[in-house]
């Protein structure tokens, strides 16, 4: 994608299938050709028109909207026609095909290379063209994703600037503290004193208060996009399939009294407190050399391991009526050790059916409900995620992705060792200077100050045709 960025691109910008409208996204160099061939006649720039949409011979594809935003003063930065149609899939495609058609016919040299667009390729040229920073690029994504209405806000909040501003402010914090550490690197007989008087340890002390405060936002922020994976896991009959039900609010999962019910896993995303929980009920769990168990239940079993291995959290369900039987206790001492073994998610007791059996007085780590009555589920809701770490905030956040936080949690490891260096007292400027260097590359490596061509295309790659 990026060695053809200066080829024009045209793509059906709005989602297959039909609808009421659809767009047709043009952007490249100079296409005032491009508009009289299509369009019949000049646009004012940034006005929408009413006009036919016309093919070679003159005639009709359609009527609808054209609008026409000049360079620079556009979404990508360079000239961008938009045509507003009905929005029948092959009045589209005959739209795009036109746009191919008057560039093959390479009268206007600068229309002829004019290409379906990639991927993310209308976005590349925004950021490529300083419309967006990488952050925000990748918000408009997160908001055209964004499952949740937190997520679309905080998404929409990124998409705008919040965040990389955080991110800035950050950066150039320490890009004033390393041009004074930088400026007397020739003076290393003043080292010690240029710290005290520049007050070095006390201004990275508020450079990592800063940074921490935006991680934890990046955190809720990489929480309300990806949410996280939640598994139902237990033996036969302990309430799975109705527990996950009750969360839901619908009868997604088959409920018998029938043990082995579920051989496959089901899955839900509910939202709670606009975080999305990806929900998903397993198979019972027993011994795999169980003579009870048919083919189907125990690649059933298999897939339930594989999904705890998986899992951002586990909950492990308990049948209050059977929870003192000796049998069902070897049995769960076996699957928690299996559990403990597969994987380092926190893991939540819930112990259910509270409407029909004596129950113990709830804790933060054991959580008393009934699937059937609803009895508890606010409480369950709550764990999961403090669990999560989710922390409300009032005045919002800003959308963030996982290599954000990578990022993030790498500036601050660098500021940790450059203290370090201070502190001791007797450290030289240039391992100083270099951690602040570091930790300033990594913050870049958000905004798209510090980027390869390889994480460009990994980014833009995944977007959708059109964006």
């Amino acid at each position: 994608m990026l060695s053809r960025l200066n080829d024009p691109i045209v793509a059906i910008a709005t989602a297959p299938g039909r609808a009421a409208v659809g767009i047709v996204r043009v952007s490249g160099a100079n296409l005032r050709s491009l508009i009289d061939a299509l369009c019949g006649r000049a646009l004012e720039p940034r006005h929408a028109t009413l006009l036919p949409f016309l093919d070679a011979q003159a005639r009709p594809i359609d009527h609808g909207l054209a609008l026409y935003f000049p360079a620079p003063h556009s979404y990508t930065g360079e000239d961008v026609l938009e045509l507003h149609a009905h929005g029948g899939a092959v009045v589209l495609q005959l739209l795009a095909a036109r746009c191919l058609e008057v560039a093959a016919e390479g009268h206007m040299d600068n229309l002829r290379a004019l290409r379906l667009a990639e991927p993310g390729e209308f976005t590349t040229r925004a950021f490529i063209n300083g419309k967006l920073d990488l952050a925000q690029a990748e918000a408009v994504a997160d908001l055209i994703d964004a499952g949740t209405e937190a997520a679309a806000r905080s998404a929409a909040r990124s998409l705008v600037g919040e965040f990389s501003r955080e991110v800035n402010a950050l950066a150039e914090s320490l890009i004033e503290l390393r041009s004074l550490v930088e400026a007397t690197l020739d003076f290393p007989d003043e080292e010690i004193d240029f710290l005290q008087r520049a007050d070095a340890l006390g201004r990275l002390a508020r450079i990592d208060e800063r940074l921490h405060a935006v991680l934890a936002s990046a955190r809720r922020g990489a929480l309300l996009r990806d949410g996280i994976h939640v598994v139902l896991a237990g033996q036969p009959n302990v309430g799975k399939s109705s527990l996950l039900n009750a969360l839901a609010g619908a009868e997604l999962a088959i409920v018998t009294p029938m043990p082995g019910t579920t051989r496959d896993k089901v899955a839900q995303t509910i939202q709670v407190e606009g975080v999305p929980l990806h929900v998903v009920d397993t198979a019972g769990l027993r011994s795999s050399a169980d003579d009870r168990l048919d083919e189907v239940e125990r690649i059933g079993i298999e897939r339930s391991w594989a999904e705890i291995g998986r899992a951002d959290a586990v909950l492990v369900l308990h049948d209050l009526t059977r929870l003192t039987q000796p049998a069902y206790q070897r049995a769960q001492q076996a699957i928690d050790a299996q559990v403990q073994a597969l994987t380092r998610a926190p893991r939540l007791t819930v112990l259910n059916k509270c409407d029909v059996a004596p129950s113990p007085a709830p804790t933060d780590d054991v959580i008393v409900v009934s699937a059937l009555t609803g009895q508890g589920l606010d409480d369950l809701r709550a764990a999961l995620l403090r669990i999560a770490g989710w922390q409300a905030v009032p005045e919002g956040g800003f959308i963030a992705r996982t290599r954000h936080l990578h990022a993030l949690r790498r500036a601050a490891e660098h500021l940790v060792l450059a203290r370090a260096h201070v502190q001791r007292g007797d450290a030289a400027l240039e391992l100083l200077a270099e951690e602040m260097r570091l930790a300033h590359q990594a913050l870049g490596e958000i905004t798209g100050a510090f980027t390869t061509d390889d994480l460009l295309g990994e980014i833009f790659g995944r977007f959708c045709i059109g964006k």
